[in-house]
C-alpha cells in the first residue's frame, strides 16, 4: 500500500469521529461534511509523520475550521432559509439554501438523534463558547488543548464551556413534578402532530383552547387568534411535515416546542396546559420576540 493509501485509510477511521464532532459545532449536516472535507485536504498536504495522536490532530484541525465557518456565518445567516406561510397558522413551509443538498430526511434523523433543542442553544452561543462546551462537554476534550484554538488561557476557556453550559441546561421555573406533566403533554402533542392523529390530537386540547400567532407566522394586519380544539387541530394537522424539525425544549423555563430547521430557530410554541389540557397555544416567530426568549435543552 503507497502512503496516499495508508493516510487515507488512517483518515477514515476517525470520519465519523470528525463528522460527529462537526455537526455538533456547526448544526447543518452539509457544511459538517464540507468541514470534514476541509479537514482531510489539510491533512493530505501536511507531513504527519512525526504526529503521534493522529485523531487528536484531525480533531483540532476540524475544529478549527469549523470555527472559521462560524465566524464567517454571523453576517449572513439571516439568508439561509426562508418562509412562506400557507393556509393554516400551524402549516409552514421553510425552503432551504439550495447549496445545502443534503437529504432533508437524513438531516432530521441526524437532528433528533443529537437533540434539535440542543443544536438550537448551541446556534445561540458565540464560537468560542460553542467550541468550548462541545469539545470539552461532548468530546471529553481537555481544556489545555481547547484553549489555543480560540486563543483563550485553560481558565478563561473553562469559564466559557461553564456559561454555554449555563445556557444549554436553562432554569425551569417550575417544579420538577410540573416539568414532567408538561413534557408528558407537550410530547403528546408533538407525537400526534407527527402521527397525523387527529383524534388524539382533540383530546389534548381543551374543547375552548386559544391560538395565537404573531404576524410573522401568517401575514396579517394583526396577529391570528384561533379558537376552539377542532380548528386548532386542524391546522396542526396541516404542518405534520415540519413537525419532524420539531422538538420539546425548555422556553422561559417551562417546557414548549422549538421548530428549527438545520438546527436554526424558526418559531417557537408556548404551551399554557390545566388538568392536563392545553388552554392556550402561542406561536413566535418575530425575530425581535424570538431572541427575548430563553431557550434551553430538555435531558441534557
Amino acid at each position: 500500500m503507497d502512503e496516499k493509501a495508508r493516510l487515507t485509510e488512517r483518515f477514515e477511521e476517525h470520519r465519523s469521529h470528525l463528522r460527529a464532532v462537526s455537526y455538533r459545532m456547526l448544526g447543518s449536516l452539509a457544511e459538517a461534511d464540507d468541514a470534514v472535507q476541509e479537514t482531510w485536504l489539510r491533512l493530505d498536504r501536511s507531513d504527519v509523520s512525526d504526529v503521534e495522536n493522529l485523531g487528536g490532530w484531525l480533531t483540532t484541525v476540524v475544529s478549527r475550521v469549523c470555527l472559521n465557518m462560524l465566524r464567517s456565518r454571523e453576517s449572513r445567516r439571516e439568508d439561509s432559509m426562508e418562509a412562506y406561510p400557507s393556509d393554516s397558522a400551524l402549516s409552514l413551509t421553510v425552503t432551504v439554501d439550495p447549496v445545502d443538498s443534503v437529504d432533508p430526511e437524513q438531516e432530521a434523523l441526524l437532528a433528533d438523534s443529537v437533540g434539535l433543542a440542543l443544536l438550537v442553544v448551541l446556534d445561540q452561543l458565540a464560537p468560542a463558547e460553542r467550541l468550548a462546551f462541545v469539545l470539552h462537554d461532548l468530546f471529553s476534550v481537555p481544556f489545555d488543548e481547547i484553549a489555543p484554538l480560540i486563543e483563550k488561557s485553560p481558565a478563561a476557556t473553562r469559564q466559557l464551556a461553564s456559561r454555554a453550559r449555563r445556557r444549554v441546561k436553562g432554569a425551569p421555573v417550575v417544579p420538577e413534578a410540573d416539568l414532567t406533566r408538561q413534557r408528558r403533554v407537550v410530547d403528546a402533542f408533538l407525537a400526534a402532530t407527527r402521527g397525523g392523529d387527529f383524534d388524539a390530537l382533540v383530546a389534548l386540547l381543551h374543547p375552548d383552547v386559544v391560538l395565537r400567532a404573531d404576524k410573522a407566522v401568517v401575514p396579517t394586519p394583526a396577529p391570528l387568534l384561533v379558537r376552539g380544539a377542532v380548528t386548532v387541530a386542524t391546522g396542526a394537522m396541516a404542518a405534520m411535515q415540519r413537525a419532524r424539525s420539531t422538538a420539546p425544549a425548555l422556553v422561559d423555563g417551562v417546557v414548549g416546542l422549538a421548530m428549527a430547521p438545520l438546527g436554526r430557530l424558526f418559531l417557537v410554541l408556548g404551551f399554557t396546559i390545566e388538568d392536563g389540557l392545553i388552554t392556550e397555544i402561542d406561536i413566535v416567530a418575530e425575530p425581535e420576540r424570538l431572541g427575548a426568549l430563553e431557550i434551553a435543552a430538555l435531558d441534557v
